[in-house]
C-alpha cells in the first residue's frame, strides 16, 4: 500500500477528523430534527456535504492555534 509522505499528517489528520466529527453531529442534528423518515439518509448526506468542507477548512487552520493552547494548558 502507497504511503502519504510524513508532512501530510496534518492535512491528512483534519481530513479525517473532520469527516468522522461532522458525520456524526449530522447525523444527530438530522435525526432530532427529522426522525428516522424514509429521506432520513438523503437529508443526512446533503447536511453532511455542507459541514464536511467547512469542518476541514475550520480543523486546518484551527489546528495550530489549539495545538499551542494543549501545549500552554499541559505538562511534561
Amino acid at each position: 500500500m502507497a504511503r502519504l509522505p510524513r508532512r501530510a499528517a496534518p492535512v491528512l489528520f483534519a481530513l479525517l477528523l473532520s469527516a468522522l466529527m461532522s458525520g456524526m453531529v449530522t447525523c444527530i442534528a438530522t435525526y432530532v430534527a427529522r426522525g428516522l423518515g424514509s429521506h432520513f439518509l438523503a437529508l443526512w448526506m446533503r447536511a453532511w456535504a455542507i459541514a464536511w468542507p467547512v469542518a476541514f477548512v475550520t480543523a486546518l487552520l484551527a489546528r495550530p492555534w489549539v495545538q499551542r493552547l494543549v501545549e500552554r494548558a499541559t505538562a511534561d
